[in-house]
């Protein structure tokens, strides 16, 4: 039976509510890192503050990896289960990580919590885009991948920013519990609104991860990697650049993220367009972009007005890869659908795990809070280069199909004429 628009409308919105409690329980350690680096680990906050604040970043590394490991693993165990289930149960995992992140302790266990929460992250995007790009119809899967991760995104402007503000009036654990009733009424909202579909009944665990066969899909796996690579090693350490670079008091910093909320936003739903029009011409223009941003952050960042348009413009970028890097990935996978919308997200987070690592460590070496945004400028590189190598790998390969084609025409050609001969 076909939905109304309406129904359509709250399904899209259910499914972006739970993109936004995931931009909040994934992007609001950024901001409150210093306070997470204060209340765990005391000793060495009491010796160094930059230390303190590296190693914190492993938060959002133990998160990143969480978002590894889960999406390819659950995508291929339950890409046959009903899709309104399996979100359910990602959204269950969400609260009750989110839970424990905020009333764990000490610093392993919270780590440990990070990971856990982390594992549906993938598989949530990867279903909801799957349902999103069914309710939205042909022809606009672009559009659909980014509805879905419009609840990211906004998260960033108006969430991320409050939670933040909140964790720094409130405490960091008041902050994560907040971020927990999201996810409960996230739940309650798919349950009542989001349709009953079906799974694929003939997915299995190695037909999808058959996936991993295709050189492409490596390919644009790497180029994810690097590119939200170079984001993270910037976005991570948002916060001390902010106070100890620019000189802006941390009451400044919900504002700093509102503007690369915005960014997010609006590079999320052009890159999405961008993407249904042309996917690598979209990837090559946001790289571009991208580096220009990062090096302009880098060299101007000292000055308020800079820092708030050039982090802007590095969101921007960043978030307008990730509708074509997904479309990319969907085109590239074959039969292996539910696993391709999903490892897209590892790729995201495997770049999310190595700039906050990469960052931390230029800073602990002493190098400067800017020195994540010459490593995010750096990755920059390697990502361009694998876009283009996918790029002639498929020249190539459709060079060798429409020479195939065209012989197997030519031996059609003369079996006939040897038929009419023996006629």
């Amino acid at each position: 039976m076909a939905l109304s628009p309406a129904r359509v409308r709250l399904a899209l919105l259910a499914l972006a509510l739970g993109g936004f409690g995931i931009g909040l329980t994934e992007f609001v350690a950024m901001g409150l890192l210093p306070n997470l680096a204060a209340d765990l680990l005391p000793e060495l906050w009491a010796v160094s503050h930059e230390r303190a604040n590296a190693q914190a970043g492993w938060l959002i590394s133990a998160y990143a990896l969480g978002v590894v490991v889960g999406a390819p693993t659950i995508a291929a165990l339950a890409a046959r289960f009903p899709r309104k289930q399996l979100l359910l149960a990602c959204v269950a995992v969400f609260a009750v990580g989110t839970v424990a992140s905020a009333l764990l302790p000490t610093f392993g266990l919270v780590l440990a919590a990070r990971f856990i929460a982390a594992l549906p992250h993938g598989a949530y995007f990867g279903i909801a885009a799957l349902v999103a790009a069914s309710l939205m119809g042909p022809g606009k899967r672009g559009r659909g991948v980014a509805l879905v991760l419009s609840g990211l995104t906004i998260a960033n402007v108006v969430g991320v920013p409050a939670i933040t503000f909140l964790g720094q009036q409130a405490g960091w654990r008041v902050a994560y519990l907040v971020v927990a009733l999201v996810f409960v009424l996230t739940l309650v909202a798919v349950w009542l609104v989001v349709p009953l579909q079906p799974g694929d009944a003939a997915a299995t665990m190695r037909r999808e991860l058959g996936a991993f066969a295709r050189p492409q899909v490596w390919l644009t796996l790497l180029v994810g990697a690097l590119g939200f690579g170079g984001f993270f090693a910037v976005y991570t350490y948002i916060s001390p650049v902010v106070t100890n670079v620019t000189g802006l008091s941390a009451a400044t910093l919900p504002f700093v993220l509102v503007a690369a909320g915005i960014g997010m936003t609006i590079g999320n739903l052009v890159g999405g367009r961008a993407a249904d029009h042309s996917i690598m011409g979209s990837m090559f223009v946001c790289f571009g972009l991208f580096a220009v941003s990062l090096a302009g952050l880098a060299l101007t960042a000292q000055w308020p007005p800079a820092l708030f348009v050039f982090v802007f413009l590095v969101a921007a970028a960043a978030s307008a890869l990730s509708p074509a890097i997904q479309t990319r990935l969907m085109d590239v996978a074959g039969d292996s659908q539910t696993l391709a919308a999903a490892i897209n997200h590892s790729a995201l987070n495997i770049g999310n795990s190595i700039g906050a690592y990469l960052g931390g460590v230029t800073i602990a070496a002493g190098l400067g809070y800017l020195s994540p945004t010459w490593v995010g400028l750096v990755l920059c590189v390697p990502g361009v280069a694998l876009a283009l190598v996918g790029v002639s790998l498929q020249r190539a390969t459709a060079k060798r199909t429409t020479g195939s084609e065209a012989a197997g025409d030519v031996r059609l050609d003369e079996d006939a004429v040897l038929d009419r001969s023996l006629a």
